[in-house]
């Protein structure tokens, strides 16, 4: 073989080398931003559970179905995003939550009560659903980042273990700073109308940056103003003020 062909070889197999983990590293951070709206629905759904076991409980059974749901998507995401239909049902199910909280009725300091479950079973698919109707979204954006299957799979393992982390925190953050489930839902309501708008036009889609600004935002008012620890404390053990 002749030198140049051994210099391009080495050139492009060390480019290779870089490039695949600098790009999961990407596929990881992108997850991570993504992943915050998603954990607060998860989390809020969850709430309408009795007890912290249940909790728990239900998220990871739920995560467990929601993983198994994110891999089939992104295996056959080149089939499944051929179709409108897919990317309207995920833009109506995040909608459809946004307006169940934001139309429930107003519980005082508080704020609004979603969801109430007798039984974790009953949150289970719900917290499945829920996260495949965001995967539609963060799924794309990692298909446009990168092109190799392997890293897009590992990049979405990262980041349901990712989400179950987060979830568990905003469970115990959305009893202690009062804005922050209202920043939650209205950043899911962003996503679903990121996806309605994707149907319609994609052309009318705002670009990725400003979607992580206008979340950044949306987050530091979230945790701007804490509830008193007496209240906290109230919250915790009734549930309610």
């Amino acid at each position: 073989m002749p030198m140049f062909d051994l210099d391009l070889l080495f050139n492009s197999s060390f480019a290779v080398a870089v490039k695949t983990p600098l790009m999961l590293l990407v596929l990881i951070a992108l997850e991570a931003v993504l992943s915050a709206d998603n954990a607060i629905a998860l989390a809020t759904i969850a709430q309408g559970l009795p007890n912290p076991a249940q909790q728990r409980r239900a998220l990871n059974a739920g995560l467990v179905i929601a993983y198994v749901l994110r891999i089939l998507l992104i295996v056959t995401a080149s089939f499944v995003l051929q179709y409108w239909q897919f990317e309207l049902a995920g833009a109506l199910y995040l909608l459809w939550l946004v307006g169940s909280y934001f139309l429930s009725p107003d519980e005082g300091d508080n704020h609004h009560k979603t969801f109430e479950f007798s039984s974790f079973w009953q949150a289970i698919p719900l917290i499945a659903f829920t996260d495949l109707a965001f995967s539609l979204d963060s799924v794309t954006t990692a298909i446009a980042v990168a092109d190799q299957l392997w890293l897009i799979i590992a990049g979405g393992t990262i980041g349901v273990i990712a989400l179950r982390f987060l979830a568990g925190l905003f469970i115990r953050w959305l009893d202690i700073f009062t804005h922050l489930k209202d920043a939650g839902f209205i950043t899911v309501g962003l996503v679903g109308l990121r996806l309605l708008l994707r149907v319609i036009n994609p052309e009318l889609v705002p670009p990725e940056l400003l979607m992580i600004t206008m979340i950044g935002l949306l987050f530091a008012w979230g945790f701007s103003e804490r509830r008193s620890p007496e209240l906290v404390e109230e919250i915790s053990h009734n549930g309610e003020p």
